[in-house]
Formats: structure tokens, sequence, C-alpha cells
């Protein structure tokens, strides 16, 4: 019988996996695409936009890039995922994807080549952030409009910066319309602004660079002749994310932190009505520790640690060590067991904002293969 992750995918062609950093969410979108793969037969993506270049790692593989790389059948049935699927895999490139996308849409070659060749473009797209955000979702349209795959899971960036990918398209209508980019362009339009400008640019020059404020403006003249197909593609971008086809998937542990701030994620895909399909609850300690006798026995233990050490254990060594160790351990246990009652507490006001709710226990050791990846998804799927 399938498990409610599984049924979840199985009717969605994008996952975008989200939560705050050290959760797990790199492997779990990893796990979530290989799990697809295996076990709907289908043609599954996943597309890492987070600039950490975690998801190669977590598979075992070599370095990948922004062309997508199939995992070949032979390396998924070693690691007993074996099916009929494919599962492909890529790694956002920003400065590739924005050439890609000027050579894709410029209105001419001129046009194309001026953009390629200005040095602002080549600072923009390599160096910052919202570059590097609105190009993330030009990908996933771009992808997702080939029609390759069936299914493409997106890891992305820590919470607050996959608000920032999500917000994106909507910055860069924003953008075109807005006064500053009226005023970066004029200084090129206009021959009287650029004249009575002249001491400013002359002055910026020494400063800044030869020609600095001129590939400025050149710049952003030449953008603006792509305005129509970005503002389009913004709004296609968005529609898209707010698809039934598009789910949201909130990773996180249990711990104060981690939780806080997949409460603060779910509540900011309500504000923007994007769906949330699953939250993923990572590292979970195993449930008995709740049980009220498991601190008990851990009082009992340190309270008759030396009588223990003395007695029935007298063998294994010198009593003080051994009573020192029982000691430690019962207050391990103990403290264990207040956490796990703590977690319980955080699931249960975290089961309340989805659905579906999966639990993964704490596996050992980090995933940093292909099996741990199956082993993780074997959870997930329950």
């Amino acid at each position: 019988m399938s498990g409610p992750l599984e049924r979840l995918l199985a009717s969605k062609e994008i996952a975008v996996c989200c939560g705050s950093g050290g959760v797990g969410k790199t492997t779990t979108a990893a796990a979530m695409g290989a799990m697809a793969a295996s076990r709907l037969d289908g043609k599954v993506l996943v597309l890492t936009v987070d600039p950490a270049r975690r998801l190669a790692s977590a598979l075992g593989l070599a370095q990948f890039g922004n062309t997508e790389t199939q995992v070949g059948p032979e390396v998924l049935a070693a690691a007993g995922l074996a099916g009929r699927g494919e599962l492909w895999v890529a790694m956002l490139d920003t400065k590739q994807s924005w050439d890609d996308l000027i050579r894709r849409h410029a209105p001419d070659d001129h046009t194309r080549d001026a953009i390629l060749a200005n040095s602002l473009y080549a600072n923009l797209t390599s160096r910052f952030v919202q570059s590097h955000d609105y190009i993330a979702m030009e990908r996933l349209h771009e992808i997702h409009t080939s029609g390759r795959y069936d299914l493409v899971v997106v890891d992305t960036p820590p919470s607050r910066n996959a608000l920032d990918l999500l917000d994106a398209p909507g910055r860069m209508v924003e953008f075109f319309g807005s006064r500053l980019l009226r005023w970066l362009t004029v200084p090129y339009r206009s021959k009287i602004m650029t004249f009575a400008s002249r001491p400013f640019t002359q002055i910026a020059d020494r400063i800044l660079g030869s020609q600095f404020l001129g590939d400025i403006a050149e710049f952003f003249t030449l953008l603006q002749t792509m305005e129509k197909g970005f503002v389009e593609r913004a709004g296609e971008v968005s529609r898209l994310l707010a698809d039934r086809r598009t789910t949201f998937v909130v990773v996180s542990t249990l711990e104060p932190a981690p939780a806080h701030e997949a409460a603060f994620f779910v509540q900011a895909l309500a504000e923007r009505h994007l769906s949330l399909g699953a939250v993923v609850l990572n590292k979970v300690l195993p449930p008995w520790l709740v049980d009220r006798d498991v601190a008990a026995a851990a009082e009992l233990i340190a309270g008759r640690a030396v009588e223990l050490a003395e007695g029935p254990l007298a063998g294994l060594g010198d009593p003080a060590t051994t009573a020192l160790v029982l000691a430690e351990s019962a207050a391990a246990l103990f403290n264990l067991a207040l956490v796990a009652k703590r977690e319980a507490e955080q699931r249960a006001e975290l089961a309340g904002v989805s659905d579906i709710v999966v639990t993964v226990p704490q596996l050992p050791g980090d995933v940093h293969d292909l099996a741990g990846v199956a082993a993780l998804g074997e959870q997930l799927w329950r």
C-alpha cells in the first residue's frame, strides 16, 4: 500500500523542498526524487538551486552542473532503487543560466552580443544574490515547460533565502516598472542629460573605473528591449508556483529553532497562497523514550549506581569507575527522555499545519551516498 508522500508526489509535477539549514533538506529532496523514479517509474529531475553544492555529496556522485545529468540505472540498482524510472540531477549555474536566457530571448544578435559583453552584466550575473534568485525561477520554468520530466524536485536554500526565490518573479516585474530603471537608462538615451551630467560622470569614472556609468546605462537600456519577455515569464512562474501541479514540502527537525523556522515558513506559504503538501520531520528520537518508565528507570539507575557497581556488576572492574559510568549513562538517558518529550510537543504543534506529516527517525551516520539516500527514502515512503 502506498504512503501519503508517495500519493502526493504521484499527483504533482513540481515539489519544492524548503527548510532551515542543517535539517536534512537536501538529502530529503534527493530521497524524494530517487524514490519517485524507482517506485513511480517516472522521469524525475532533482534540481538544486542552493549554492552550497550539497546535492552531489548527498548522492555520492561527482560534481555536476547546469546541464541535467542522468544517474545511471546500474547505480540506482546497486543502491536498491531498481525500476523503470529515470533519475536526473542538476545544479543551477547562475552565470550559465543567465547566458542561456539571453541567447534564447534577445530580440536580435546585436543585442545578445552587447549584453553578454557588457562588464556590468558579468558582475551582476555572477555575484548578486538577486540575480541568482530570479534565474533559478526562470530555470525551473524552462525545465517544466520543456515537458522532459514527469516530476521536478527542487532543493532550495535555507528558509529565508527560499522566500527570496519565491518572491523573485514579482520583484522583476516591479523593477521593470520602477523609477530606478528609468533613471539608470536616461543618461544613455538623452544627449541633454549626458551633457549635463558629464562632470559627475567623469568623477565617477575616475573613482569607479572607466565607462562605469556608461556600462550601467547601456546594460539596462539593452535589458529593456527584453522587458516584455521578462514580465510575461515572471507572471508564468508566479502562476506555476501557485498551480495545483506544484506542492511545497517543508523539512525540519524537532529542535526548537528549526521547528520555529518551519512554522514561520508554513505561514509564509499561506500568505502567498502556495500549497503546502507535507511536512517532513527528520532525525526524530524513538517514541518509546517518552514513556514514563524510561525516566523512572534512569532515576532508579542513578540512585542505585554505587549499589549496582559493588553488587551485581562488581565483576566489571573498579566499582567507583562502574558507578560513575552508570550515573552518567542514567543522566544521558534521562536527558534524552526530556528531549523526546519536547519533540513530541513540537510534533503535535506542527501536525496541525499539514494533512501529511512524515516522521523520519535518526539514521546511523550521515547520508553521503545513494544507498543512504535510498534508506532515507524508505523511511519517507512508509
